[in-house]
């Protein structure tokens, strides 16, 4: 997420910039980067627009920080699962934080990345590859860590890595995409214990 830390946030006075930043996150979570102005991002973070941008910088600088914000927050569950002790339990525990964020209470059904991701036309090309960069980090340290598993025995040896993180990231897009249809976390939850059943065994 290097290209997401470049600006930090600020924290003028009046308000509790971490606060305005969450709120933010949600409006760009619940209605995406094209769907809101700058005026609507005031409004709901209830600052003005000199404001924003005193302490954001423009609408990319926000929603970069709002992207940040949602990995360190709801998206966490991604570099938390890496710890777990094996592989199927990294894999268990990735797509059940994907589950939980996707239904985050509080927050609007889906991901914030995969609904970035979907509508990344829409976006400029500096965005585009802040999400592009911030895709393949996730799928590196994923294949890394399932490199790690083959080499200590706990997949086969014939086991892909990176094929491996591009299943479990393709079906936690999959489960919000799901989400953001309506399918409630108990629904979700089953799809995600489904592709576990078919993670290689050890």
């Amino acid at each position: 997420m290097t290209d997401l830390q470049r600006a930090p946030v600020g924290r003028p006075r009046g308000f509790d910039a971490d606060e305005a930043l969450d709120k933010a996150m949600l409006v760009f979570w619940g209605r995406g980067y094209d769907g809101v102005s700058l005026s609507d991002l005031a409004r709901a973070m209830g600052i003005t627009k000199t404001s924003l941008y005193a302490a954001f910088g423009n609408k990319d600088d926000l929603f970069r920080k709002a992207l940040l914000r949602y990995n360190e927050g709801p998206a966490s569950y991604a570099v938390s699962a890496l710890t777990e002790p094996t592989s199927r339990e990294v894999a268990t525990a990735y797509l059940t934080g994907s589950v939980r964020a996707s239904t985050w209470p509080g927050g609007p059904p889906g991901c914030l990345s995969t609904q970035a991701f979907m509508a990344a036309g829409h976006l400029n090309q500096p965005l585009r590859d802040v999400l592009r960069a911030w895709q393949l980090e996730s799928r590196s340290t994923l294949r890394d860590r399932f490199q790690r598993a083959i080499d200590d025995g706990d997949l086969p040896a014939a086991s892909d890595p990176d094929l491996l993180a591009r299943y479990l990231m393709m079906t936690a897009d999959g489960l919000a995409v799901q989400a953001s249809a309506g399918a409630t976390r108990a629904e979700l939850q089953q799809l995600a214990d489904a592709a576990v059943r078919n993670w290689p065994p050890a």
